[in-house]
Parts: structure tokens; sequence; C-alpha cells
């Protein structure tokens, strides 16, 4: 899809003036250094990065996620622990299971797939993971950790953790940048927001967040260096909303109907962005794709987080 995309846009001289940041090439890099850092704490210390994996029920679009990370995990070398629960389980013997990883010192991190069935608190169970364990970065401590910012930093909720990493790697000037955050949610909006705010050389931004109650969103985006839109709404940002040469993050990820894969010919998902990405890109700087942008980056830090616990752990993370 992403080569595709590549050919489709560039292919048309120089209509496509924005560079395309891929998620799926950045994701190859990152998970390559982790698969070497993996094996040197092998080599050196006989441990591996343990990852314990828990999905309640079975929504396929929960299982296909748990199933993407699973063999992540096994591909990088970690240990992999996949606990998968009847949709009834009562929230005590959740919780009995999520203690005894919490005391298991080969599991690094846990992950509880979300959503969970109605009758189980997705709060007190996200709350009951230990928070050096929250490879997630969903615990409260852990979201208290991010807004302090520096060395307190352990785990960056995943997704904000990709967009800041592709930011980076893209060669995007941070430093000073305006940069406007669309969407305020406590899993993208308000984690994104705070880590660019950070005095650090790839943050130091001035940042400001719209929502739905924005007045005049498009003045708000056209002001921005950086823009990082997770509104959930496909094709909302418009081409007359972009700043020249700006940096456009598209977190979006809406399915708007169905096709025939030419690969499989079985039906799979349409996606659209939150951005109108053929018209933003030939006035953007830098963009990334949907599919094959964002997406990638998610599990990618999940990983990243996995193996950072460990070298906690064992003390050897100088941050």
């Amino acid at each position: 899809n992403d080569m595709h995309t590549d050919k489709k846009y560039l292919g048309r001289g120089s209509k496509m003036a924005a560079k395309l940041i891929k998620g799926i090439e950045i994701r190859e890099e990152i998970l390559g250094d982790i698969r070497k850092e993996v094996q040197k704490i092998s080599n050196k210390y006989g441990v591996i990065p343990g990852l314990a994996t828990i999905l309640v029920g079975d929504n396929p679009a929960s299982i296909s996620y748990v199933t993407l990370k699973v063999e992540t995990a096994n591909r990088l070398g970690f240990k992999e622990i996949q606990e998968n629960l009847p949709e009834d389980i009562s929230e005590e013997e959740l919780f009995a299971l999520i203690a005894g990883y919490n005391k298991d010192d080969t599991i690094n991190g846990i992950l509880v797939q979300l959503p969970l069935p109605e009758h189980i608190d997705e709060k007190k169970v996200l709350y009951a993971i230990d928070p050096d364990k929250d490879v997630d970065g969903f615990h409260p401590i852990n979201i208290g950790r991010l807004m302090l910012g520096g060395s307190e930093v352990k785990f960056p909720p995943c997704t904000p953790a990709g967009i800041h990493e592709m930011i980076i790697r893209a060669g995007v000037n941070t430093d000073g940048a305006e940069v406007v955050v669309v969407g305020r949610s406590n899993i993208v909006g308000k984690p994104i927001a705070n880590m660019l705010l950070q005095k650090d050389p790839h943050a130091n931004s001035t940042v400001t967040v719209a929502h739905t109650h924005t007045k005049d969103l498009a003045a708000h985006c056209r002001r921005a260096d950086i823009l990082i839109v997770a509104a959930g709404v496909p094709g909302l940002v418009r081409p007359e909303w972009i700043k020249p040469g700006a940096c456009v993050i598209d977190v979006g990820v809406n399915r708007i109907g169905e096709k025939i894969s030419e690969k499989t010919g079985k039906k799979v998902a349409v996606l659209r962005g939150d951005v109108d990405f053929e018209a933003v890109s030939k006035i953007a700087g830098a963009i990334t794709p949907v599919p094959g942008g964002v997406g990638p980056m998610t599990i990618t830090m999940l990983m990243q987080n996995t193996l950072n616990s460990l070298k906690y752990k064992l003390g050897i993370m100088q941050v």
C-alpha cells in the first residue's frame, strides 16, 4: 500500500511536494535495533524481555491486534505469554491473574487489550497493573511521569511515542515550532501535546490542543508548523488549512467501506485518515500516509517500552 501510494503521487511530477513519512520503514529500523539489543542483553545478562498479553472475550479487532503483538514479540526474541480469557471471566479472576504477573520476575510488560466486556471496570484493571510493568503507559503514575518529563518518563503511551519518533526521524525541527494537536484523547492528543512541550531538544514546541469545541479550527491549523490530527473524522483537514511546508501527522484510521483485496481476494476494510491526503500532500512538507503511517508505530513502541522495562530493572538504562 505504502509503496503504491508513493509511486501513485510521486509519479505525477512535482504535484506531490510532501515527503512521505512511512511508519512501515521506521518500524523496521526500530525493530532491528531492538532485536540486536535483546541479543546483547541475553548474551551478557542471561535474560530476555518478557511480555504478557491478556485478551478477554473474542472481539475480532482485539484478536487481530493481540495476534500482531504476539508475533512481533516472538520475532524480536522476547518471552511472550498470551492469555485468552472467556468473555464472562469475573473481575476477581482477572485481578488475580494481573497480580501474578506483577510478581513474576520474568515478565517486564503487562498488557490488557481494551475494550473489556461491560461487567469489568476498565479503570480498575489499568490501575491494577504495576506501573513499572505498564508498557501501554496508561497508568496514572505513568501519565504523571510523562507530565513531569525528562528522566522521570518511563513508558510514554505507544501511539504518541511513535508519532514523536516519526517527527524526529523525518528530520522535522520541533524546537520553537508551532504544534497544533487536533483531538484531546488520553491515548493520543493529551500525551503528544505534553511530550512536545517538554524542555528537550526534540520538543521545546509551543503547543495548541484543539477539539470539538474549538472556535475556527482552520485558523489554528493554518498556524501549525507541525499538525497532528487525531479526531476520528475522515477527511476533516483540507488543503486550505495547511501552512505550506508543514509536517502533517495523520493519526486517523477510519473505516469508510470495504473492497476486495487484489492480493488475497478477500474483503478488506477501506481506510481513510483524518486528512485529505491527496490534496494536502501537495502543500505539506512532510506527511504520513493512511494506512502505513502512524499505525505500524504503535506496536513498535510497545516493544521498545517492554525492552526499556527490562533495562530499567537491570539498571542499564541511562536516560
